[in-house]
């Protein structure tokens, strides 16, 4: 049985999310969104669970098409 990751470099992250490195690297820079993110020595990881509330918290609502009006 295959688990899925839970943990993502900031690459990998950064492709999760549909966005490019730099972006997730300014963010963590300035701190814009405060996306969740852990240092271990130089990497950065972030989990998961963080990745997909960050997502859910920007979840737009339905647009007029999709609801069918």
């Amino acid at each position: 049985m295959q688990t899925l990751k839970d943990k993502y470099t900031r690459p990998e992250a950064a492709a999760y999310l549909g966005l490019s490195i730099h972006t997730l690297n300014d963010w963590a820079c300035t701190g814009r969104y405060g996306l969740r993110f852990y240092r271990i020595g130089r990497k950065c990881v972030y989990l998961k669970s963080d990745l997909d509330a960050f997502m859910a918290a920007r979840t737009a609502g339905t647009t007029r098409t999709e609801a069918g009006q």
